[in-house]
């Protein structure tokens, strides 16, 4: 089944050649250059990938971000005009699965929406020689052939980290990455959810195999994902 990518872009002509550039690649489009309507098709449509211009008419592009995220762990694209250096953090900020600075190639952002769309996965991905399953279309998790129930916050947090294996994760992007209602605007709060994971998916929570804390940075998932 193809992908369902939303394309939310202000900019008319850029929106319909890169809606053109997707069809052409067999993506299924929705577009819109509506933060509102977006973040309607975000909590309505299945969705595999969102593409997003951060410079949206009536909503900001950060909140567009977090509102989808509330909805599920949907990779997203960030599209930005911010060639500056503070925009540039900014947008990283957010923790977008891939990031690209206007003007760019579409046959580039095909490219990278591909790759994004490889490394989060549809069904269920297999990590460490299958000790850890993650299956996102059934909400599933299982940990050594054991199916685990987590809340929403620590699905959210497992999978954001499985989406790149070996990468680090910082606490402040992992909240822009995950965040829900249950989430206090307070970077500790990572931490607890993390805790609270590591019960449940370590066989000894306090030397974690899974889910490793690195100093200074944050956490990271130390599975490969199996091929």
């Amino acid at each position: 089944m193809a992908a369902t990518v939303l394309l939310v872009e202000n900019e008319r002509r850029l929106r319909e050649l890169v809606q053109s550039y997707l069809e052409r690649a067999g993506f299924n489009v929705l577009s819109t250059s509506s933060g509102a309507e977006a973040i309607a098709l975000g909590a309505s449509a299945a969705l595999d990938l969102v593409i997003l211009d951060l410079g949206l008419p009536d909503v900001p592009g950060e909140t567009v971000v977090r509102q989808i995220r509330e909805t599920g762990p949907v990779p997203i694209l960030m599209l930005t005009a911010r060639t500056g250096e503070q925009g540039r953090i900014a947008g990283l900020e957010l923790g977008p699965d891939e990031n690209l600075t206007k003007p760019f190639n579409p046959r580039e952002l095909v490219l990278r929406v591909q790759a994004v769309l490889s490394r989060s996965g549809q069904g269920a991905a297999s990590y460490g020689g299958g000790i850890l399953v993650i299956d996102q279309p059934r909400r599933e998790v299982t940990v050594r052939g054991a199916r685990v129930e987590l809340t929403p916050a620590e699905w959210r947090i497992l999978v954001a980290l499985a989406t790149d294996p070996g990468r680090v994760y910082s606490r402040f992007e992992l909240i822009n990455r995950v965040r829900g209602d249950e989430f206090e605007r307070h970077m500790r709060t990572i931490d607890s959810h993390v805790k609270n994971l590591r019960r449940k998916i370590e066989q000894d929570p306090g030397s974690p195999r899974i889910v490793q804390t690195v100093l200074g940075g944050g956490y990271r998932l130390s599975l490969a994902r199996d091929d």
